[in-house]
């Protein structure tokens, strides 16, 4: 009796000190939150009155988009456009054996190790700052926000493809193997099948990403939709930017589609 006595009393007061390490940590949380929103500014009431009336501004000279010059963004449209379909196959190509190399059980564990490494130190630099890089390496133009595009979608798909790897059954695969099969064999038709759907689901997200980002690496130098953007905001012609985003979203949602169109055909199994 004085045993469970003594165990209730014991359950009592670690219950109690966890309640009370939450609330201290949900403390903690708000101070960090107040700090920051302070030492940012974002409590200044005085900048958000200031603010109101130079968006309402910015939108009235902004108004009506301005299309003339649409025949001179059909180069620009189709690099945005190349260099995230380009930037997204790069790190297709360049994740999958890396993320089969870094999916748990797949290799020894100092490699394991080492390709996690990799994988982590090139997703913690924004794709930007590849951009800025490349452009030093190589020069004005899409091929820089390509190769910043590939590594960093690299670093990210990487490992998303990894924790996928670990998550093969493995009985169809031992089943193959001890019939026989060879090593494409067994990829086949004992891995492919139960990865595929999540891959492209993880790629084409990837390529909705990457239609984003290379607007942002244009502002760089890379070329595409965000230079010219950048370039009308330089020259204070608010309506041609306006214009230029209006296209970028339409491109953005034509691109939304197209994905959600290929993940309906390779996620839903009644999908002719």
């Amino acid at each position: 009796m004085s045993t469970a006595l003594a165990r209730r009393q014991a359950l009592l007061k670690e219950t109690a000190q966890r309640a009370w390490l939450s609330r201290l940590a949900l403390l903690l949380g708000l101070g960090v939150v107040l700090l920051a929103t302070q030492y940012t500014g974002a409590l200044d009431a005085e900048r958000y009155r200031e603010l109101l009336p130079t968006l309402w501004t910015l939108a009235g000279d902004a108004w009506p988009p301005a299309f003339e010059r649409w025949e001179h963004w059909s180069k620009p449209l189709l690099d945005t456009l190349t260099m995230s379909v380009a930037g997204t196959v790069g790190g297709i190509l360049a994740a999958l054996p890396l993320g089969a190399l870094a999916a748990s059980g797949q290799a020894p564990a100092p490699l394991r190790q080492s390709v996690l490494l990799l994988l982590n130190a090139i997703r913690s630099i924004p794709s930007l700052v590849w951009g800025i890089l490349f452009v030093a390496a190589v020069g004005f133009g899409p091929l820089p926000g390509v190769l910043a595009l590939a590594t960093h979608s690299t670093g990210m798909l990487g490992k998303f493809f990894a924790e996928i790897f670990e998550h093969v059954d493995r009985a169809p695969v031992d089943a193959l193997r001890s019939q026989g099969a060879p090593v494409l064999g067994v990829l086949r038709f004992g891995v492919l099948p139960q990865v595929l759907p999540r891959l492209v689901d993880v790629a084409l997200y990837r390529w909705e990403h990457n239609i984003r980002a290379a607007t942002t690496l244009g502002a760089i130098g890379a070329g595409g939709l965000g230079l010219e953007i950048v370039t009308a905001f330089h020259l204070f012609e608010y309506r041609e930017a306006l214009a230029l985003i209006a296209v970028l979203l339409a491109l953005v949602s034509l691109v939304n589609l197209l994905g959600a169109q290929i993940r309906r055909r390779f996620l839903d199994p009644t999908t002719a």
